[in-house]
């Protein structure tokens, strides 16, 4: 937001000082807050956590979650969803929609799903698809930095998400490797769906690992999808922008922000941005948010705003969120809303590599907040916590903007 400043770092903003500019920022504040899911320690629902939130135009909150024992060691896992049809008051018992699925031989299960809604009952879920024809298999190889084979699936609901069409396989070539969703399909301005996935190495290759967040799009409602950008990917393999969470705004541009890690340092940067004005299809230059953290995906207000919730690790984990009032270019400390603070501890720390990385991932119990905006335009979030990462529910705040 334009605007001088007095030698005395008072801000002036056309005939407003820096306190009401304050006040303007500072409007959001929590209006409810609850818990979808808390399974019982030890259970096979223990580690509940990588949600996915819809709010679909019945006034349905959908939400999709990974449970299993434990968090690190993951097999077996299942994916279930549930919904509350009361604002959150109530949740139905979560139900399992999909079997395990046998892609080209190999038995696998579901570890994470998002849902776009298509308009009235009608919703469309992708779903991230893992190998688990060996149990004994970590997720991720240390002597590598491969994962197990992931595949991306589509299923469609006409009832509100109660019952799922069975899960058609999408073929990502050229990027034939592991590959992981990172939200939900996107309704472009144009009219075509975007996929949203990042790369990663197959399990037992040893060359260097070349992430990249990339979108493939599609003009025939996900029967094929012809083209792609890779949206963020560094050509010296130093800095990875994982975890991409790209969201359609109000003018139809579309807004993506990373949390972004230096391998050579093994330190995580601020949180970057990047603005795409033509449908996904190029991308000027990223640029640094000023943020520290892992993000989710911003959402467009009805004033022109952009809200972002995300884990700062900093110190002991917190979830907040912040607003922009200039584009996703600043987000002021005072339009920050602390959404949990309810771990005491720090959770990251010095690393001396990737290896260290996704141990010290193994390790969280607070993180990936889902966002989605209601039909009052409040601000929906919800994210997994506990206080140990092998006991973790699905919790949700309600932000009046």
């Amino acid at each position: 937001m334009p605007g001088d400043f007095t030698a005395t770092g008072r801000a002036i903003v056309g005939e407003f000082d820096c306190d009401i500019f304050r006040r303007t920022l500072n409007t959001m504040k929590i209006v409810d807050r609850g818990t979808v899911f808390f399974g019982e320690a030890g259970s096979e629902y223990s580690s509940s956590a990588f949600p996915g939130v819809c709010a679909l135009p019945t006034g349905r909150w959908l939400v999709w979650f990974r449970a299993a024992r434990r968090k690190k060691d993951a097999l077996p896992q299942r994916l279930l969803v549930t919904w509350s049809d009361d604002d959150g008051r109530t949740w139905v018992k979560p139900i399992e929609p999909f079997r395990r699925k046998v892609l080209n031989g190999v038995p696998g299960g579901w570890r994470a799903g998002h849902t776009t809604p298509l308009g009235g009952a009608r919703a469309l879920a992708v779903l991230y698809w893992v190998d688990e024809s060996n149990p004994a298999l970590p997720f991720f190889n240390e002597t590598t930095e491969g994962l197990l084979d992931s595949r991306i699936f589509l299923a469609l609901s006409n009832d509100n998400g109660a019952t799922w069409s069975e899960p058609q396989f999408i073929d990502t070539a050229p990027f034939n490797m592991p590959v992981a969703i990172t939200g939900p399909i996107l309704l472009m301005p144009n009219g075509e769906w975007a996929l949203q996935f990042e790369t990663n190495k197959p399990y037992y290759d040893r060359s260097m690992w070349r992430h990249a967040s990339v979108m493939m799009f599609s003009r025939d409602q996900g029967q094929t999808w012809p083209e792609y950008v890779q949206v963020a990917a560094d050509p010296d393999a130093r800095i990875f922008y994982w975890d991409q969470r790209p969201s359609v705004c109000r003018d139809g541009s579309v807004m993506d922000v990373f949390w972004t890690f230096d391998r050579k340092r093994a330190i995580y940067l601020n949180i970057h941005a990047r603005l795409s004005r033509n449908n996904g299809r190029t991308w000027p230059a990223l640029w640094d948010t000023g943020l520290s953290g892992q993000p989710g995906p911003c959402l467009s207000l009805a004033d022109g705003r952009l809200a972002m919730p995300y884990v700062d690790r900093e110190g002991p984990t917190v979830i907040k969120l912040r607003c922009s009032e200039d584009g996703g270019r600043s987000w002021p400390a005072e339009s920050e809303v602390m959404l949990d603070d309810t771990l005491t501890r720090k959770q990251q720390f010095s690393k001396r590599g990737m290896r260290d990385a996704w141990t010290e991932m193994g390790k969280f119990s607070v993180g990936l907040p889902a966002s989605a905006l209601l039909p009052t335009g409040d601000v929906l979030v919800v994210y997994y916590a506990g206080s140990e990462s092998d006991h973790t529910g699905i919790h949700w705040v309600r932000i009046e903007p």
